[in-house]
């Protein structure tokens, strides 16, 4: 039981290190996600190709989401193996929580970068068509509405990819409760299991504890016996 608490605490430990890191890293993030969205606005389009931080923060952010997952997960496994579940099983569940609203918050950055830099590849692709339109000699009339055109279609695909995510993480966090049960019962069986035979020592115990004393009072009432029959023989 020791070993248990303490592994429990050397993973929480390493947990809420982690958690924030994450903090930071997504706070990083989300400013490089609002300058986008601000040059965006402003109708620029800064070169990020070029520079490969935000992809890095990606994988960072990433690679941190994973090793979190992979601690709750050894900590499911001691909330199973402890005697006593419920206030262990209550913490690793706000551990459970942080987590998805880390991963929420990282999907829904991501879908806003990837967006503004697809927006900006669309402004780059037309106005490299106008230029080499007007270059030709060629009328401009329909680009607008080409423009427009393709902006709805990038503009219902990111809702769909953003509902899909959505729905994706939510399963996640459904399977992972699953789970928890799932260990929890196994625990709960397992003590079930065990008192059976418990009950089964207890009534050994009872049925010797009854022999022992119905001999004691055998021995008790032939001395009695003895001792009268010896007194009358006087």
């Amino acid at each position: 039981m020791a070993d248990i608490d303490r592994q429990w605490e050397d993973l929480r430990r390493d947990a809420r290190k982690i958690e924030g890191d994450l903090d930071v890293k997504l706070s990083s993030y989300a400013k490089l996600g609002g300058m986008m969205s601000h040059g965006s606005a402003l109708g620029t389009s800064p070169d990020l190709a070029s520079d490969g931080s935000w992809k890095s923060m990606e994988m960072e952010i990433e690679s941190l989401l994973t090793r979190l997952l992979d601690i709750n997960e050894s900590m499911s496994h001691c909330v199973a193996a402890a005697t006593s579940t419920a206030s262990l099983a209550q913490k690793l569940a706000r551990h459970r929580e942080i987590l998805h609203d880390f991963s929420q918050e990282f999907k829904r950055t991501k879908n806003n970068i990837n967006s503004m830099r697809e927006h900006a590849e669309l402004l780059s692709s037309v106005r490299n068509d106008i230029s080499e339109y007007k270059a030709q000699g060629g009328p401009t009339s329909g680009v607008g509405g080409l423009l427009r055109e393709r902006g709805q279609i990038h503009s219902a695909t990111a809702s769909a990819d953003e509902v899909l995510a959505q729905a994706q993480a939510t399963r996640s966090a459904l399977t992972a409760q699953r789970g928890l049960f799932v260990e929890i019962g196994a625990k709960l069986k397992h003590l079930g299991d065990r008192f059976p035979v418990i009950r089964s020592t207890l009534t050994a115990i009872r049925r010797k504890r009854s022999r022992d004393t119905y001999i004691l009072g055998s021995v008790i009432a032939a001395c009695t016996v003895f001792l009268l029959l010896y007194w009358l023989s006087k």
